[in-house]
């Protein structure tokens, strides 16, 4: 296992970065595709697989950047090797949480089969930008449906969310029940390789200030325990880094990922414990809305949250042991 990315990854990564740095990183990461980079070259695409996706999203996570690259590109990746051609050519969101359950839990959704195809009853929360058709999980499989009845939701990072309610709701299955894990397994790695660009960019925007902000004559970089809290954010930004591209690795290869992918999970909450660290050494600048490190501190929140935290994660890698 390499963890260096070839020159194709390279190229990917500057690019991801040049885009975000524009106006409307949104509107110009569509139009040069790079959402869609995980989808066959017959769909649109470029073919790419999970560790490509992880290079772009790392990007996004570094701006603590606020566009639908992540449920995009993890629907993409996840028709890529599941959908039809039809399926893969619908641009799609995804629905796996659901109202008091861990993301690892079967889903609680039905499905039963009609005369007329599939219908779903359940509910799902924090879908994110419900501008499309969503993947849904179900006990039956994952499905596709075509903008379901929902009513919004209020996300930390300000991006639009919504929960969906499902009743007999028409759908178009994908995939069997074997591919809920599959899906889940896409949608873990995307967020561990998100969550690892928050904390980069949080520790950058955290090292510049130590060095310059200065206390008692002394710069705060200059004072030990700074340092050593430093560190412990490094630290934390590096076990992180190399759970997530072990995790896309496995997956892109066709090897076993599931406890690489506990892990990485795992310290994602890690990743937002150390948020905490950064906003310390930023005194009340920390707190201030206004200031950048609020942002990078609310996807971190966010991307954990969405994993269902660190005490689910500890439990699925006591099972997996």
């Amino acid at each position: 296992m390499n963890f260096g990315l070839d020159e194709t990854q390279r190229d990917l990564r500057e690019l991801a970065a040049d885009l975000l740095a524009e106006d409307e990183p949104e509107r110009r990461l569509r139009e040069a595709g790079l959402l869609a980079v995980c989808l066959p070259e017959e769909a649109g695409g470029a073919g790419l697989g999970p560790v490509e996706m992880a290079v772009v999203l790392r990007e996004v996570g570094a701006r603590a950047a606020s566009v639908p690259a992540l449920p995009a590109l993890a629907a993409s990746l996840f028709l890529a090797r599941h959908g039809t051609r039809d399926q893969q050519e619908r641009p799609a969101t995804l629905a796996l949480r659901e109202p008091g359950r861990a993301l690892a839990d079967p889903p609680a959704t039905t499905a039963d089969r009609t005369d007329d195809g599939w219908v779903l009853t359940g509910r799902k929360t924090g879908v994110p930008y419900l501008e499309s058709d969503v993947l849904v999980t179900a006990d039956a499989g994952v499905f596709l449906v075509a903008r379901p009845e929902s009513s919004p939701e209020f996300a930390s990072t300000g991006e639009p969310a919504a929960t969906v309610v499902l009743d007999r709701t028409p759908a178009e299955r994908v995939a069997g029940p074997e591919s809920v894990a599959a899906l889940r397994q896409v949608l873990t790695a995307a967020v561990a390789a998100q969550a690892s660009g928050v904390l980069a960019g949080a520790l950058e925007l955290t090292t510049g200030y130590v060095k310059t902000r200065r206390q008692f004559g002394r710069a705060l970089a200059e004072f030990q325990a700074v340092t050593m809290q430093v560190a412990d954010v490094y630290i934390a930004g590096r076990a992180l880094d190399v759970a997530m591209w072990s995790a896309a690795w496995r997956l892109g290869e066709g090897l076993p990922a599931e406890e690489d992918l506990a892990l990485a999970a795992f310290h994602t909450g890690e990743a937002f414990r150390a948020l905490y660290t950064c906003q310390h050494l930023h005194g009340g600048l920390g707190l201030d809305v206004t200031y950048p490190l609020h942002r990078y501190f609310a996807h971190a929140k966010h991307l954990s949250h969405l994993l269902g935290g660190q005490d689910a994660q500890l439990d699925l890698i006591g099972a997996l042991a």
